[in-house]
């Protein structure tokens, strides 16, 4: 009799074991089809949301303000928020996806000062020599800086489309 209930034990036991072994083989070549890790050229939706709409003359137009799919997940169109201040009176519009132009590095902004010296205050030189020369006239400065900051993100800095914020207002409202 305890030889039958070891055997029945025993046998309970092992289909335990043989189950719960073929729940994790399936698990686990579940988990080899999907993806773990973030690919490069692949956007997260959610950071598309925010990101800065400009023109072909660098002039920001607006900001993407929804991502709309279509049943089969691709993204049909882009809602662009136009105008307003801090999301009050803001114009929707729909825009395809395909025909904003995407841009991973950030809008470089060209900045330039010009100093001049009154006309009055003598300048003053150095010569190869060492010697000091001092000359009247105008004397004009100019300095051009550009700035950029390049971070590695994986969303893109910022989007361009062909019209200006006037053609984009004139654009029929997008409801929700």
């Amino acid at each position: 009799m305890i030889s039958k209930c070891l055997a029945i034990a025993f046998l309970a036991i092992a289909s335990m074991t043989s189950a719960a072994t073929s729940q994790i083989a399936t698990n686990q070549g579940a988990s080899t089809t999907s993806a773990n890790t973030h690919k490069e050229g692949e956007w997260r939706a959610s950071k598309l949301a925010g990101v800065d709409v400009y023109n072909d003359a660098n002039e920001k137009i607006g900001d993407i303000h929804d991502v709309i799919l279509d049943r089969s997940g691709k993204v049909a169109n882009v809602i662009l928020g136009v105008g307003g201040v801090l999301g009050l009176g803001e114009h929707y519009v729909a825009v395809a996806f395909d025909k904003l132009k995407w841009v991973d590095q950030p809008v470089t902004s060209t900045t330039a000062s010009t100093t001049s010296a009154p006309a009055s205050a003598p300048a003053t030189t150095s010569a190869p020599d060492g010697a000091t020369r001092t000359t009247t006239g105008a004397a004009t400065t100019t300095t051009t800086t550009t700035t950029s900051s390049a971070s590695p993100r994986w969303y893109p800095d910022h989007a361009v489309y062909n019209a200006t914020k006037d053609e984009l207002k004139a654009m029929p409202e997008f409801k929700y």
